[in-house]
């Protein structure tokens, strides 16, 4: 490899820098931090490209339990380790985890008022529109690359549209993509 191919170092983080990093990300909002976390990954501290980030999340994806945990969890770990990966992850759930505490004692006391009930709905609407955003950001580096689109196209139809089961669907298309990339890749 020479010089113009060689990949750039991976950064220095501290298992401290990836507890508070991931402590700011639990504290802007919960139940929809994956925006939050790009930005904070990609954008604010350039831990990683986005290529590698929605690698990552795709990875993340097929793994159980929430994308974020499971990005928390191979981010953490890639630059330190197990220890990386249980501060991440408990800077991450930390506050999150006060926070609905106390809410949910709260909102049993005042979940019947009109306004509580208001509040809820624009919360959700909310949430929707920062994942859209978050996937448009996404895609972008996607656009190089036709067949990737295709394929993104037709999961959203298949499961967004023809609300066939999400497993059926990866099932039916993580080979033909994973064929894609090698055909195009050698």
């Amino acid at each position: 490899m020479d010089a113009t191919t060689t990949p750039p170092a991976a950064p220095a983080v501290s298992t401290s820098e990836l507890f508070t990093a991931f402590l700011k990300v639990g504290l802007s909002g919960f139940g929809g931090v994956l925006p939050f976390a790009r930005r904070m990954l990609v954008e604010q501290r350039k831990w990683l490209t986005e290529l590698e980030f929605n690698e990552v999340l795709s990875l993340s994806q097929f793994l159980p339990g929430p994308n974020i945990v499971n990005v928390t969890v191979i981010v953490g770990r890639r630059f330190q380790g197990v220890a990386g990966a249980v501060a991440a992850t408990l800077g991450l759930m930390l506050m999150p985890m006060v926070i609905v505490l106390a809410l949910a004692a709260v909102y049993a006391q005042f979940a019947q008022i009109a306004a509580v009930k208001s509040a809820t709905h624009a919360v959700s609407a909310a949430a929707a529109g920062l994942i859209i955003a978050v996937g448009f950001r996404m895609a972008r580096p996607l656009r190089r690359t036709p067949w990737q689109v295709g394929i993104a196209v037709v999961a959203f139809a298949a499961i967004g549209v023809a609300r066939l089961p999400l497993l059926w669907v990866l099932a039916a298309l993580a080979p033909l993509a994973v064929g894609v990339a090698w055909w195009t890749r050698r």
